[in-house]
């Protein structure tokens, strides 16, 4: 006889794959008495399982939406797909900045049987996410490495290379994961210079636990410090723009990992943006897409109306061009109805020199 534990999953497997079940239909599935399939009835409703029943000997039982996400039962494909699905969501960042998409595949990965773990690490190895230009790709293993390391609450052995390309070697507190968009990062204090750092996750070698428990007090906020640290960012060129946008709205426009802001009166917004240079900043503020004014300092602006002009100009030829094709064209045509007539003529000549001899 199987388990009250067993059958209770297997209730809920029959459960959701129809409408409707009788209550004797159930028993018969479960061989097991009707009184017992609605003692375990009540017993998923304790859990979280939304179970509506309808009276009568011909009504039944049907799984709606419950009050709390309750466990749910998936067939082996149906894992691989969540899987799947959730290490895509990681990877793009389409749910946001926050490790919920990584956190629940690290614990659908440590309960899928090896047949289906296997077949999720040749997905890995063999799907890749095509990188921006000259940046490295990320590895799905390797996040899900760095999420492990936040949610196992041990300090960690970190091996990073710097942006120099220096590798260090340090003990650090593993924290939380935050994704920018751009790039993830990993958010960790530094045991020896008991600081709170920020790691990108592209530039981590190798982490592994120490085996020595850890019990964070007072975390940073990840975001904010991530954010902070990406502001702080020392590029050899700033530019400050104002906005005709409020903070809100500016903010979605240009995130704060990007730059600083600052309201100016309720409709309006001054943003300071770090870059290589000033033509570099200009395509970005023409990526922008947005009406703005370039506050400081003159060579970015200089440049964005540079660009802007060749941009004009670029159009105002091809319009030219185009304008000038259709000329010749039209003169073309022009010309071929002319000559037509004068043939229709000579042959008019033709026939009357033809009647009158």
């Amino acid at each position: 006889m199987i388990t009250t534990s067993a059958r209770l999953l297997r209730l809920v497997s029959l459960l959701s794959t129809r409408p409707s079940w009788t209550c004797g239909a159930l028993a018969e599935r479960l061989t097991v008495t009707e009184r017992t399939v609605r003692r375990d009835i009540a017993r998923l409703r304790e859990l979280g399982y939304g179970v509506e029943s309808d009276p009568g000997p011909w009504g039944g039982y049907r799984l709606r939406a419950g009050s709390r996400v309750p466990p749910l039962i998936l067939d082996e494909e149906e894992a691989l797909a969540v899987a799947v699905g959730l290490r895509e969501a990681a990877l793009s960042g389409v749910l946001g900045g926050d490790q919920a998409a990584l956190s629940a595949l690290l614990k659908l990965r440590q309960v899928l049987p090896p047949r289906i773990a296997e077949r999720l690490g040749e997905l890995d190895t063999a799907l890749v996410h095509t990188p921006r230009t000259g940046e490295p790709p990320l590895a799905p293993g390797q996040l899900l490495e760095l999420a492990a390391a936040c949610r196992g609450g041990e300090r960690s052995r970190l091996t990073y290379r710097d942006r120099q390309g220096k590798a260090t070697v340090r003990d650090v507190d593993p924290y939380r994961l935050v994704s920018t968009g751009r790039h993830w990062y990993f958010v960790a204090r530094d045991v020896a210079r008991d600081q709170w750092r920020t790691f990108r996750a592209d530039r981590v070698g190798r982490i592994r636990p120490t085996g020595h428990p850890v019990d964070i007090a007072d975390p940073p906020d990840p975001a904010l410090l991530v954010a902070d640290s990406l502001g702080r960012a020392s590029y050899p060129l700033h530019v400050t723009i104002r906005l005709p946008l409020p903070l809100d709205r500016a903010l979605e426009l240009i995130p704060p990992t990007v730059g600083t802001h600052r309201p100016d009166g309720p409709d309006a917004t001054v943003a300071e943006i770090g870059g290589p240079d000033a033509d570099g900043l200009a395509r970005y503020l023409l990526g922008l897409a947005t009406p703005l004014r370039v506050l400081a300092p003159d060579e970015v602006r200089d440049a964005l109306l540079r660009r802007t002009r060749e941009l004009l100009e670029a159009n105002e030829t091809s319009e030219a061009n185009e304008t000038s094709e259709a000329n010749e064209a039209n003169e073309a045509n022009e010309g071929n109805e002319i000559d037509e007539i004068d043939e229709i003529d000579e042959i008019d000549e033709i026939d009357e020199a033809d009647a009158t001899g």
